[in-house]
Protein backbone atom coordinates (compact mmCIF):
# COMPACT_ATOMS: atom_id res chain seq x y z
CA UNK A 1 0.00 0.00 0.00
CA UNK A 2 0.94 3.82 -1.01
CA UNK A 3 1.88 5.54 2.28
CA UNK A 4 -0.08 8.72 2.21
CA UNK A 5 2.43 11.36 2.17
CA UNK A 6 4.39 9.59 -1.13
CA UNK A 7 0.98 9.68 -2.88
CA UNK A 8 0.45 13.46 -1.80
CA UNK A 9 3.97 14.15 -3.46
CA UNK A 10 3.23 12.27 -6.38
CA UNK A 11 -0.56 13.80 -6.90
CA UNK A 12 1.08 17.23 -6.55
CA UNK A 13 3.46 16.53 -9.13
CA UNK A 14 1.43 14.82 -11.52
CA UNK A 15 -1.16 18.04 -11.08
CA UNK A 16 1.90 20.51 -11.54
CA UNK A 17 3.18 18.56 -14.92
CA UNK A 18 -0.17 18.57 -16.13
CA UNK A 19 -0.03 22.22 -16.50
CA UNK A 20 2.70 22.53 -17.87
CA UNK A 21 2.22 20.51 -20.29
CA UNK A 22 -0.98 22.43 -21.18
CA UNK A 23 0.42 25.72 -21.69
CA UNK A 24 3.33 24.03 -23.70
CA UNK A 25 0.92 21.30 -25.84
CA UNK A 26 2.00 21.78 -29.57
CA UNK A 27 2.06 19.84 -32.56
CA UNK A 28 5.59 19.78 -33.01
CA UNK A 29 8.60 21.16 -30.63
CA UNK A 30 9.15 24.11 -33.18
CA UNK A 31 5.15 24.63 -32.14
CA UNK A 32 5.91 24.19 -28.06
CA UNK A 33 9.13 26.46 -28.30
CA UNK A 34 6.65 29.40 -30.02
CA UNK A 35 4.65 29.04 -27.12
CA UNK A 36 7.70 28.88 -24.79
CA UNK A 37 9.07 32.10 -26.41
CA UNK A 38 5.84 34.03 -25.67
CA UNK A 39 6.47 34.12 -22.38
CA UNK A 40 10.25 33.52 -22.44
CA UNK A 41 9.87 37.22 -24.62
CA UNK A 42 7.87 39.28 -21.78
CA UNK A 43 10.73 38.05 -19.17
CA UNK A 44 12.71 35.29 -18.12
CA UNK A 45 11.61 35.41 -15.16
CA UNK A 46 8.23 34.93 -16.27
CA UNK A 47 9.11 31.74 -18.20
CA UNK A 48 11.20 30.44 -15.21
CA UNK A 49 8.05 30.51 -13.27
CA UNK A 50 5.71 28.75 -15.81
CA UNK A 51 7.89 25.99 -14.82
CA UNK A 52 6.47 24.60 -11.38
CA UNK A 53 8.12 21.10 -11.82
CA UNK A 54 11.58 22.46 -11.30
CA UNK A 55 10.78 24.21 -8.23
CA UNK A 56 8.89 20.98 -7.00
CA UNK A 57 12.30 19.25 -7.93
CA UNK A 58 14.41 21.62 -5.73
CA UNK A 59 12.20 21.92 -2.49
CA UNK A 60 11.45 17.75 -2.80
CA UNK A 61 15.48 17.11 -3.47
CA UNK A 62 16.10 19.48 0.04
CA UNK A 63 13.45 17.85 1.94
CA UNK A 64 14.32 14.53 1.09
CA UNK A 65 18.25 15.35 2.69
CA UNK A 66 19.96 15.06 -1.30
CA UNK A 67 18.80 11.33 -1.94
CA UNK A 68 20.62 10.31 -5.24
CA UNK A 69 16.57 9.72 -6.67
CA UNK A 70 15.87 13.44 -5.51
CA UNK A 71 18.78 14.78 -7.22
CA UNK A 72 18.27 13.10 -10.15
CA UNK A 73 14.79 14.27 -10.70
CA UNK A 74 16.26 17.89 -10.33
CA UNK A 75 19.56 17.06 -12.90
CA UNK A 76 16.95 15.78 -15.73
CA UNK A 77 14.30 18.92 -14.86
CA UNK A 78 17.83 21.55 -14.98
CA UNK A 79 18.46 19.57 -18.17
CA UNK A 80 15.16 19.85 -19.70
CA UNK A 81 14.70 23.87 -19.16
CA UNK A 82 18.53 24.66 -20.21
CA UNK A 83 17.90 22.84 -23.35
CA UNK A 84 14.31 24.64 -23.88
CA UNK A 85 16.02 28.07 -23.38
CA UNK A 86 18.69 27.12 -25.39
CA UNK A 87 16.85 26.01 -28.32
CA UNK A 88 14.46 28.95 -28.11
CA UNK A 89 17.92 31.33 -27.69
CA UNK A 90 19.15 29.64 -30.80
CA UNK A 91 15.83 29.99 -33.14
CA UNK A 92 14.40 32.72 -32.19
CA UNK A 93 17.25 35.43 -30.86
CA UNK A 94 19.78 34.31 -32.73
CA UNK A 95 17.66 32.97 -36.01
CA UNK A 96 20.73 30.48 -36.97
CA UNK A 97 19.22 26.97 -37.26
CA UNK A 98 20.84 24.21 -39.52
CA UNK A 99 18.73 22.04 -41.91
CA UNK A 100 18.09 18.90 -40.50
CA UNK A 101 17.65 20.62 -36.90
CA UNK A 102 14.45 22.49 -38.83
CA UNK A 103 13.26 19.16 -39.97
CA UNK A 104 13.48 18.07 -36.38
CA UNK A 105 11.75 20.84 -34.71
CA UNK A 106 8.80 20.81 -37.63
CA UNK A 107 8.09 16.96 -37.36
CA UNK A 108 5.18 16.21 -35.84
CA UNK A 109 4.87 15.11 -31.66
CA UNK A 110 2.93 11.73 -30.93
CA UNK A 111 0.48 12.17 -28.31
CA UNK A 112 2.37 10.82 -26.05
CA UNK A 113 5.42 11.92 -26.12
CA UNK A 114 4.45 15.46 -24.22
CA UNK A 115 3.36 12.87 -21.38
CA UNK A 116 6.98 10.99 -21.04
CA UNK A 117 7.75 13.59 -17.90
CA UNK A 118 5.02 11.51 -15.74
CA UNK A 119 6.75 8.63 -16.96
CA UNK A 120 10.24 9.17 -16.46
CA UNK A 121 9.62 11.35 -13.58
CA UNK A 122 7.09 9.45 -11.57
CA UNK A 123 9.21 6.31 -10.34
CA UNK A 124 12.01 8.89 -8.72
CA UNK A 125 9.58 10.43 -6.90
CA UNK A 126 8.24 7.17 -5.36
CA UNK A 127 11.79 5.52 -5.13
CA UNK A 128 13.22 8.44 -2.97
CA UNK A 129 10.62 8.71 -0.90
CA UNK A 130 10.53 4.70 -0.58
CA UNK A 131 14.48 4.69 0.09
CA UNK A 132 14.12 7.63 2.30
Amino acid sequence: MINEVVLNYILLFIFLEIYELQWQKAQTVMGMLARMYQYYYKSIFLFLIMHPTFYFAIGFMVLNDYNIYAVTLLLIKTFDMVTKMLLIKQVFIEENLSDELTLALLAPLNKFVLYMGLVIYLPLIYLSLESF
